[in-house]
C-alpha cells in the first residue's frame, strides 16, 4: 500500500547537498495505472490501484532491453525528472524537478506508514499548496501534455 501526499514548492531549498536520482517513466495504461520506470540504472514495471492518498502498488524488476521495448509502446510523452532525496524529521521528501514537456514543475511527495500519520503531517514552511487530490498532478495525467499551459 502506498500512502503519500503531494505538494507544490513555495521556496526551493538548496539542493546541492542532497542525493538525487534521474528518472524517466512512461505509462502503458492509465486505468489501471501500469508504468515503466528507469531510475538511474534500475528498470521497474509498476501496477498502481485506484486512489489518491492511499492505493495498492506492486513492482517488478525489468531488464534494460524489456524497458526499452516497452518504452516504444507508451501512451503520450515519457516523463523525465530529477528526484532529490531530502530527509525531514522521520520522513523522506522526494522533491521532483521535472524536465522535458513538464519543464518548470517542481513537486514534493512524502510517503507515510499510515493514513493517520499522513493526516497529522505538518509540512515544512518551504512547501506550498497540497495537491494530493488534484488529478492534474498525477504523473499518469501529465503524459498527454502539460496540463498547466
Amino acid at each position: 500500500m502506498e500512502i503519500e501526499k503531494k505538494f507544490l514548492i513555495k521556496d526551493m531549498p538548496d539542493l546541492s547537498k542532497y542525493e538525487y536520482i534521474d528518472i524517466q517513466q512512461g505509462y502503458l495504461s492509465t486505468s489501471p495505472v501500469v508504468r515503466i520506470r528507469k531510475k538511474n540504472d534500475d528498470y521497474i514495471l509498476t501496477y498502481k490501484g485506484s486512489g489518491k492518498l492511499a492505493r495498492e502498488e506492486i513492482e517488478a524488476a525489468l531488464t534494460k532491453e524489456a524497458y526499452e521495448h516497452l518504452l516504444a509502446k507508451i501512451d503520450g510523452h515519457a516523463i523525465t525528472k530529477r528526484r532529490y532525496l531530502i530527509p525531514i524529521d522521520k520522513y523522506l521528501v522526494e522533491l521532483d524537478v521535472f524536465s522535458g514537456h513538464m519543464e518548470g514543475l517542481v513537486m514534493a511527495e512524502v510517503e507515510f506508514p499510515s493514513i493517520e500519520e499522513a493526516n497529522a503531517f505538518v509540512p515544512p514552511s518551504w512547501f506550498g499548496q497540497e495537491v494530493t487530490d488534484d488529478e492534474r498532478y498525477h504523473n499518469s495525467n501529465m503524459i498527454m501534455g502539460n496540463p498547466f499551459k
